[in-house]
């Protein structure tokens, strides 16, 4: 008589049989279910990671773009002349500035400066949206000798974003051939001569 096993042998797989009659073990199978299971988890992690991505970069760009600043700035006319010194001229003028970026904005303050030259503006803001012009009021202070010696006059704009952040830009004002030249060239020439 065959003597039976009185000990579990734990390193013996448990096997079954298949359909096809074949023997698969059940960690086997166990193990390929996982593997699945983890390809799959991988390929929608990718696919979502890659939608996370895009949209963060999506929404970085829309930052970006709200927060750059453009201007475009234009004398456009001249009024009013006194002067309390000789050969000094005060006026009163306007510049046109034209919002060439992509997003609105707010121009809070606009001054130049350049060798006789001095432009600041009077204090109210103008809010420009994409495309728009505006024209800012600003007082002018023309040193009739050296005013007009160099073409471009240096401005300096403090402008506050969509995002509600201020920043400073940088332009370069034509000055030479200008209406604020032509207009400041006849009173200049009495002051420099009276």
């Amino acid at each position: 008589m065959p003597a039976e096993r009185e000990v579990i042998d734990l390193d013996e797989h448990n096997q079954r049989s298949t359909t096809t009659g074949s023997v698969v073990s059940d960690g086997l199978l166990t193990r390929r279910k996982m593997s699945v299971g983890l390809v799959a988890a991988f390929v929608a992690g990718g696919v979502l990671g890659g939608l996370g991505v895009s949209e963060l970069r999506d929404a970085r760009e829309e930052r970006e773009r709200r927060a750059s600043v453009a201007l475009v700035a234009v004398p456009v006319s001249i009024a009013g002349e006194s002067s309390d010194v000789s050969g000094v001229l005060q006026m009163d003028g306007q510049l046109a500035v034209t919002n060439a970026g992509q997003a609105p904005v707010t121009v809070r303050t606009a001054a130049g400066q350049g060798p006789g030259a001095q432009v600041r503006d009077t204090g109210a803001s103008q809010v420009l949206g994409p495309g728009d012009t505006g024209l800012i009021d600003v007082e002018l202070r023309f040193e009739c000798a050296t005013a007009f010696e160099s073409s471009i006059l240096p401005m300096r704009f403090s402008v506050e974003t969509d995002d509600r952040q201020v920043r400073e830009i940088d332009y370069p004002v034509a000055l030479v051939g200008s209406v604020w030249h032509a207009r400041a060239e006849q009173p200049c020439a009495r002051t420099s001569v009276g």
